[in-house]
């Protein structure tokens, strides 16, 4: 990794406790599909070398983060209304990944790549300091129980991690639908020297953002979405 310190032992030991479960459920046969012909052509293997992002996407341009795309369903949207710039998802599960590698090939989207691993490696080891305008984590896992707190992937050395790989003035947008998350997003979030809010608490939701069906249906239900949107000093 380009000029990045050596990892402190709190840091090493954080690594250890893992923010997801790998359930990959049922994968259709479209998403085994793309999984196995579009993954080469959209996927980056994962390394412990830096990317160089120009070169991966054969353009200068602002470059985006997502952590944790799920389906996919909202990442593909955002990078075809955004055609200026280039986005880099990160998924674990391969339904997720097969599903998102559909979309991008059927809309014909050419600045979206993939990587399948652990987050919190890729962005340690690929993802180079002051190189990422923004970075997006849409809902992800709340581990509600308090035993399992110790999970959650937003923990304070992974965000000042995350604000290593921004550029002053990048963004870092989150949103949960839940409250008790939310209120620990906003914590960490909050306690980070590097990052001013947005908002006075939590932000509007960005236009760039469209809503899923299953946001859609859970604000039908009654069930609101917090949104946190920091930038970096």
């Amino acid at each position: 990794m380009l000029c990045e310190p050596a990892a402190s032992s709190e840091y090493t030991a954080m690594r250890t406790i893992r923010s997801f479960v790998l359930r990959q459920g049922r994968i259709s046969k479209a998403q085994s599909r793309a999984y196995r012909e579009l993954l080469p052509k959209y996927g980056v293997p994962y390394s412990e070398g830096a990317l160089n992002l120009d070169r991966l996407f054969g353009r200068n341009a602002p470059k985006i983060l997502e952590i944790g795309f799920g389906m996919g369903e909202s990442s593909a949207v955002i990078a075809q209304a955004n055609p200026q710039h280039d986005y880099l998802g990160i998924e674990v599960h391969t339904p997720g990944v097969g599903s998102l590698l559909n979309k991008i090939e059927a809309a014909r989207i050419t600045n979206f790549r993939v990587i399948q691993h652990d987050a919190t490696e890729v962005v340690r080891n690929m993802i180079p300091p002051a190189s990422l305008y923004g970075i997006h984590i849409f809902f992800p896992d709340p581990w509600p129980k308090r035993r399992h707190h110790k999970r959650r992937l937003i923990q304070p050395d992974l965000v000042a991690l995350l604000c290593e790989r921004l550029k002053t003035g990048g963004y870092l947008h989150l949103a949960t639908d839940w409250k008790d998350y939310a209120e620990h997003i906003l914590s960490v979030l909050g306690s980070e020297p590097q990052l001013a809010n947005t908002a006075r608490d939590y932000a509007q939701l960005p236009k760039y953002r469209p809503l899923t069906k299953f946001e859609q249906r859970g604000l039908r239900l009654g069930h609101p979405v917090w949104h946190i949107v920091f930038t970096k000093l």
